[in-house]
């Protein structure tokens, strides 16, 4: 992908995970594929249910880890997939997701299993989960630095997100660090 930017950001914990989320959901229109990435408990349902809650989903998000797709329904459909048990990227043509992703917010964990199987155009956000023990350090959402800090890298590919760019930097500007 060679239109691509990167911006990085972190969180202390999962309120400013969820807080950061929800502060990206406002930017987000009908049709948007975000990848997550990360380990186990880096934070991807975490950010997922920060969205939903911006999105005004009234119904608990959870990993859809067994079930591979949960529709959440709010102010815009959210589609949440979790891809992590398929073993080839092909099967996710058995779950129709280019309809699905036509309607509503496309969000997919673990979905560096799958990226070359879907558009160009998305949002690919990496987790990487750090334990802090330092107390006293700062980190953007204001917190004391003790907890289990996330550490974001956004990039975002193609010209629907390039164009939007700044309006991203500006919402997210509180979790924003250099790269």
């Amino acid at each position: 992908m060679s239109d691509t930017l990167t911006l990085c950001a972190e969180t202390l914990d999962q309120t400013a995970t969820q807080a950061m989320a929800a502060a990206l959901a406002g930017q987000l229109v009908d049709g948007d594929l975000i990848l997550l990435s990360g380990d186990l408990g880096a934070g991807k349902t975490c950010f997922v249910q920060g969205l939903g809650q911006a999105l005004d989903v009234t119904e608990q998000i959870t990993s859809p880890t067994f079930t591979l797709i949960s529709i959440y329904h709010g102010r815009v459909r959210l589609n949440h997939l979790d891809v992590y048990r398929l073993d080839d990227p092909h099967q996710i043509l058995d779950l129709d997701l280019p309809e699905l992703a036509e309607h509503g917010i496309t969000v997919i964990e673990w979905g560096e299993k799958i990226g070359p199987a879907l558009p160009p155009e998305r949002l690919t956000i990496e987790f990487r989960y750090q334990q802090v023990d330092e107390p006293g350090s700062q980190v953007p959402d204001g917190g004391d630095g003790a907890g289990d800090r996330r550490d974001l890298e956004l990039i975002l590919a193609g010209g629907p997100w390039l164009d939007r760019a700044e309006g991203l930097r500006a919402v997210l500007e509180p979790w924003l660090v250099p790269c």
